[in-house]
């Protein structure tokens, strides 16, 4: 089963930015676990597109003003969401932010 780690934080969190993962990464690429991901600019950063019938409208920052925002995300591959949340919580960040687990949706594959 995929998950997508949604790695969260406040402002209080870009200090950590620099920090890496204090092995984490290197652990669960050993495990086979990790599939993809990536850090994330700030949120200041970021632009939001929205199209409201032939208008594309676009907005210079974050969709929402909220006191956390996503720094980073990993795709992990794991046998079940109780792998999913041993990996998340053994992440760094999970120790001054949060990491959102949500199963990834994936379109069943047609036969040939």
């Amino acid at each position: 089963m995929e998950y997508m780690l949604l790695i969260c934080g406040g402002e209080d969190a870009a200090e950590h930015a620099s920090d890496g993962c204090g092995g984490w990464s290197e652990e669960m690429a050993e495990r086979g676990v990790i599939r993809g991901g990536a850090g994330l600019r700030p949120p200041s950063d970021a632009t939001t597109v929205r199209v409201r019938g032939d208008e594309v409208l676009l907005t210079d920052g974050p969709f929402a003003e909220t006191k956390e925002a996503i720094g980073g995300f990993t795709l992990i591959e794991c046998a079940d969401l109780d792998e999913a949340i041993e990996i998340a919580a053994r992440h760094p960040a999970a120790g001054y932010g949060s990491i959102e687990i949500r199963p990834v949706l994936r379109p069943p594959v047609p036969e040939p």
